[in-house]
C-alpha cells in the first residue's frame, strides 16, 4: 500500500510543483516523477525484506537472494531512467515488460500465502490477487501514459510548432 500511497502523493505534489515552476500542468511529467518515487520505495523492499521476496520465488528459480537484489537494483535504475528525458521512453518500455514478468511472482506470492515483510506464509492469500492484477495493470498504463504516449505526443506537437514557426 505504501508504493500505491508514494505514487499518487508525490504526483500531485509534482504536478503543484510544475505548476507553480513553470506556469503550466506537465501531467506526463510529473507521472514520470511519481512512478521514478515508487520504485525507489518499492526497490527499498527489495534490500530490507529480501527473505520474504525471494520466498516469492518458485524453488526451481536458483540464486533468490541474489535476482531479489538484482531487481532491486533494477528498479532504481529505471527510477533514474524515467527522470532522463533522452531515455525515458526506452526506460518506459522496459519497466512495463519488468511489470509484466513480475506477474507471475505476485501470482505465486499469492497462492502460497507469502507475507513479505515477515517473511512466513501467512500472507493474505489468492484473494490478493483481485487487488494486485488489477494494480500491476495500472502501473503497466501508468507508465505507457506518462513516459511513452504522451511524450510522442509531446514531441508532435514540438514539430508542428518547429514547422508554424520556421
Amino acid at each position: 500500500m505504501e508504493a500505491e500511497i508514494t505514487l499518487l502523493m508525490v504526483f500531485f505534489i509534482s504536478l503543484a510543483i510544475l505548476k507553480t515552476l513553470r506556469g503550466r500542468f506537465e501531467f506526463a511529467r510529473a507521472g514520470r516523477i511519481a512512478m521514478a518515487a515508487m520504485l525507489v520505495v518499492t526497490a527499498s523492499g527489495h534490500f530490507l525484506f529480501t527473505k520474504g521476496m525471494s520466498m516469492m520465488l518458485p524453488g526451481f528459480i536458483p540464486f533468490k537472494v541474489e535476482l531479489i537484489y538484482l531487481t532491486g537494483v533494477m528498479e532504481i535504475i529505471a527510477a533514474i531512467g524515467l527522470c532522463l528525458p533522452k531515455i525515458s521512453v526506452v526506460t518506459g518500455w522496459l519497466l512495463i515488460v519488468f511489470f509484466i514478468a513480475l506477474l507471475p511472482a505476485n501470482i505465486y506470492e499469492a497462492i502460497k500465502h507469502v507475507d513479505i515483510q515477515t517473511g512466513t506464509f501467512e500472507g493474505k492469500g489468492p484473494n490478493y490477487l483481485w487487488y494486485r492484477i488489477p494494480l500491476q495493470i495500472f502501473f503497466i498504463f501508468w507508465v505507457y501514459l506518462s513516459a511513452i504516449k504522451i511524450w510522442a505526443d509531446e514531441r508532435e506537437m514540438q514539430a508542428v510548432d518547429k514547422m508554424h514557426k520556421g
